[in-house]
């Protein structure tokens, strides 16, 4: 994807468009879930979507669970999964920033079950920096008069 100059991890999957011409981008499409794929597949082959991109730019956001050398709130950047522009049924072109997370980090923890105390510490942080990153997000989003959307496989995954 375009901030890591599409750098491939282990377990990460290559996308390759079949409407190259639709994709805004350079280098490889690497998606970090199959999740991802799916909408990159989704976003490639649906006549409404005019144009995408993966990893399309860097948010500024405030780590609020991590502290610089001065004791201060980090400042980090969240790179969102994509961007699209897509036809409505109105025939009005909508831009969407795109968030692809399973649906377990779309709410807060729980203590349920046998949850090590160290689970629920990794969890809630996990969960406030993803709070801090989204409400980022969304500022952007109304600012630029976008849609903001977090996709979960309830989603993409149809049953």
């Amino acid at each position: 994807m375009s901030y890591m100059n599409n750098q491939v991890r282990k377990g990460d999957i290559i996308y390759i468009p079949i409407n190259p011409s639709k994709y805004r981008g350079s280098g490889k499409i690497v998606c970090r879930s199959s999740w991802e794929k799916i909408f990159c597949s989704w976003s490639d082959n649906n006549p409404a979507v005019v144009e995408w991109s993966s990893e399309p730019f860097g948010i500024p956001y405030i780590d609020k669970t991590s502290r610089d050398k001065k004791g201060l709130p980090k400042r980090r950047s969240y790179y969102p999964d994509f961007l699209c522009k897509i036809t409505n049924s109105q025939g009005i072109l909508d831009t969407w920033l795109i968030e692809v997370k399973p649906s377990s980090q779309c709410k807060p923890p729980s203590k349920r079950g046998n949850k090590s105390n160290k689970t629920m510490i990794y969890e809630s942080k996990a969960w406030a920096v993803n709070q801090s990153k989204w409400q980022s997000a969304e500022q952007l989003c109304k600012k630029r008069g976008w849609k903001w959307k977090i996709l979960t496989e309830k989603q993409l995954i149809k049953r």
